[in-house]
């Protein structure tokens, strides 16, 4: 993924699909779930090998 994406990627309906293949809103709404349980996530990427997201969830118990 283009480095010029990734401060945007969680932001709703962007996209860098075609117009008709999709929303731009499952990262949205994936990332605002993960919040609103006390998570985080990250993104990392190098064009080339891959993309990795690292989610994190606090314990509850």
């Amino acid at each position: 993924m283009p480095p010029e994406h990734l401060n945007k990627i969680f932001d709703p309906f962007y996209t860098t699909k075609d117009a008709l293949k999709g929303t731009g809103l499952g990262l949205a709404v994936s990332y605002g779930i993960i919040k609103k349980h006390g998570g985080d996530i990250k993104v990392s990427s190098e064009i080339g090998t891959g993309t990795t997201f690292t989610v994190r969830l606090p314990l509850h118990g």
